[in-house]
Formats: C-alpha cells, structure tokens, sequence
C-alpha cells in the first residue's frame, strides 16, 4: 500500500469518518420502532444483521443483511413465505411458541407447520423459545425430537435469554445456559434476544445503567469467543421498546456505545 494510502486512512480513523474496531460478523439488532432513522443506528453500531419480527424489513433502509421471521401460525400463508424468500438468505422460526402473550403454539401445531416454512429452501432456525431451552421434556426439547421423527429440518437454533442477577456473574449464567443448549442439540446458537431484565415481580425490573454497560462488553466478548455461537442481538435497537435499547433516534444510548466496539 502506498504511504499516502496510509496517511489518509490514519487520518479518517482519527476524526472517526471510519470505525476503528473490526465488527464482529456475530453483531446483529432487533428492529421494529423507528425505521427512519434505524439504518443510521445500524451503521453507528456496525451491525452485520437485523431481523424485525416480521418477513419484511419494515421500512428499514440497512445495508446489513436482513433475517425475516415466520412470526406465528398466522404468518404461515404463501404471501408471508413469498415475501420472507424474496428478502433473505435465512430464516428464524416462531416467536416464542411457549408464551401465551407471543406466537403461542403446541409443539403439534408448529410441527405440523413446519413444512411450509422448510419449502422456503431457506437456511432455518427452530422456533425461538423464550425460556428452557436446555431442559429436557420442554417445548423446545419435544420440537426437537418430533423435528427428527418426521424428518423435518431445522439448521440452527435461536433461543432469548434475560438475566435476573445483575452482578458480574450474569455473564457466566449466560454462558452456561448456551453451553447446556448446545450440548443437548449439537447446533449452532444464535442469541437473538438478549438483556439484564428481571421480570419475576410481574413488572419488568433493570439493572444500573452501569451494571447494563459493563455486562454488554463482558457478555459481547465471550459471545464472540464461542465458537458454536453464530449470532446475537441484543434487546433491542430503539429505546422506543425498551429502556434497554441501542438507540434514541439516530444518536446511541450508553448501551449502545458499550455494543458498538462489539
């Protein structure tokens, strides 16, 4: 490369026209609020990926590859599969199949829609459960053989994981609960919710903006240490959603400017 090719780039890192830090390939957002300014939030973060709940983009305007989702049995029409096939490469499953106020699915039920979903051609993830994902006898569990008793596939696994302790153990519990669900299914994790929130009290309750931050770097770089670990998304990009979010507008909360060296 020649000196002045050097200069220049020296000089756009240190003004901060460039990132200074390699994305990780893992780094993705959930995305619904806020379409406008999304794309620009996406690029402040350097995020590789987005999905938004839906089997299009929403509005949002990104270079970062787009994942569209089968939502829930609703969602199983050929307009929904149509549109998810024309907008991605993959394909994420049921939104939390195991919660009554999300997809809300039997095993049986989503079994026997599962085939739509497998003639999309598209890679697929199983339904992502929003809990147990390693226990045996769960929603998961029984999706999973059923899956492999009628010879259906499912290419990787998507699970959420909200942590409960706020302390500088809560990297560990999530690691530990990756670690025990791919054990169980042999497949790669992707992470695609993902946030300190104790919801035990009925009321959804959050850690210290400090105890947000400094678990968002730690859980990062072990995400990106994890080998069987494809992908993760934090919850979520707008602040819009949730307290937790990435981003008010175009401009990053301090959440966000902790998963931006990610």
């Amino acid at each position: 490369m020649r000196k002045t090719s050097l200069l220049l780039i020296a000089l756009l890192l240190l003004v901060g026209a460039l990132p200074s830090h390699a994305a990780s390939a893992k780094k993705g957002v959930n995305a619904a609020d806020d379409p406008g300014p999304a794309g620009a939030a996406m690029t402040a973060l350097d995020a590789r990926w987005y999905y938004t709940w839906a089997s299009d983009r929403r509005g949002i305007q990104s270079n970062a590859e787009f994942v569209p989702m089968i939502w829930g049995a609703a969602s199983v029409t050929d307009a929904e599969l149509n549109r998810a096939k024309a907008n991605g490469r993959q394909l994420l499953g049921f939104n939390e199949p195991d919660m009554a106020g999300q997809a809300n699915m039997t095993v049986e039920r989503a079994l026997d829609l599962w085939p739509r979903l497998q003639s999309t051609g598209l890679r697929l993830g199983a339904p992502g459960v929003a809990f147990g994902g390693d226990v045996a006898g769960g929603w998961l569990d029984r999706f999973m053989a059923g899956a492999k008793a009628r010879n259906l596939r499912v290419d990787f696994i998507p699970i959420h994981w909200y942590g409960q302790d706020f302390s500088d153990k809560a990297t560990g519990h999530l690691e530990s609960y990756l670690r025990n669900v791919y054990n169980r299914y042999k497949k790669p994790i992707w992470l695609t919710e993902y946030a300190l929130i104790d919801w035990r009290s009925g009321r959804a309750v959050y850690p210290s903006q400090q105890q947000q931050t400094a678990f968002i770097t730690a859980s990062t770089r072990m995400l990106n240490g994890l080998s069987f670990v494809e992908r993760y998304a934090w919850f979520t990009l707008s602040s819009r959603t949730s307290p937790t979010g990435l981003s008010t507008g175009t401009s990053l909360t301090a959440a966000g400017r902790a998963y931006a060296p990610a």
